[in-house]
């Protein structure tokens, strides 16, 4: 068994599990650095149209999902393992076991052991309760927060996603209140944030200007001032933080 199943065979997983597992709504898994599930709770197991969590535990995407929705899974567990990249309210349609298609948001985090290394993920997806072809606009609110989330390195001009959804901004950040409970806007700045402290975390012997930059940020000076108010560290303070004996890496 390698330290990263030691770590991992340590946390309580059943514990967890009950609690998710009065969520009917909410589908709660666990899963190592190869993907593979090692907890998951009733609502997981019935969305995927089997039986018991043994039939999950252990598989991977691949085994119990569609192939077009397990490799866009497996591509978001990478992003959060490989990178350490949390992935917060992502909007998607799942397949239900009746073959009908739903709304989710997504969310996943690393899971690291007591040396910061990750070890696996855990995430949660909710069912909000919007069938696919009763809600054809959150396929369009969903493409502009992929898109956000893609190109948050570049000039993202709301105005602009709005135009190519064929919507006007204001029912855009309406639709994004609804789902996400933010703005458009708070999306962009969430992400970058993430990604510059992500590079931070990874070791990135990058400048922190030349970090702010590579997020998005033309002003070195805005971009500490929010990575502050975000963190409650300056750039420079939260590289001391994650590098230190303890930190994240």
């Amino acid at each position: 068994m390698e330290t990263g199943d030691i770590a991992l065979a340590s946390v309580d997983l059943a514990s967890l599990e009950s609690l998710f597992d009065a969520l009917s709504d909410v589908a709660f898994f666990v899963k190592d650095r190869d993907g593979r599930y090692l907890s998951v709770n009733t609502t997981m197991v019935r969305r995927c149209g089997l039986r018991e969590k043994a039939d999950i535990v252990g598989k991977t995407a691949l085994e119990v999902h569609p192939r077009p929705l397990a490799q866009a899974y497996m591509a978001q567990d990478r992003q959060v393992i490989d990178q350490g990249v949390a992935i917060r309210k992502h909007l998607e349609l799942h397949l239900y076991p009746t073959r009908s298609h739903g709304w989710c948001l997504t969310n996943k985090t690393p899971l690291r052991d007591a040396n910061g290394t990750i070890i696996g993920l855990a995430g949660t997806s909710q069912d909000l309760g919007l069938p696919g072809d009763q809600n054809p606009v959150y396929g369009q609110i969903a493409n502009i927060a992929d898109h956000i989330r893609a190109h948050y390195a570049d000039n993202v001009s709301m105005e602009e996603l709005a135009r190519r959804a064929g919507l006007s901004l204001a029912r855009v950040e309406r639709l994004f209140q609804k789902v996400f409970h933010y703005s458009p806007r708070q999306l962009l700045l969430q992400t970058r944030l993430s990604a510059a402290m992500a590079m931070i975390e990874s070791g990135s012997q990058a400048s922190i200007a030349d970090i702010a930059y590579a997020c998005g940020y033309t002003d070195h000076s805005a971009f500490s001032r929010q990575f502050k108010a975000h963190t409650g560290m300056s750039p420079v303070q939260y590289r001391a933080h994650c590098h230190e004996p303890g930190g994240n890496s």
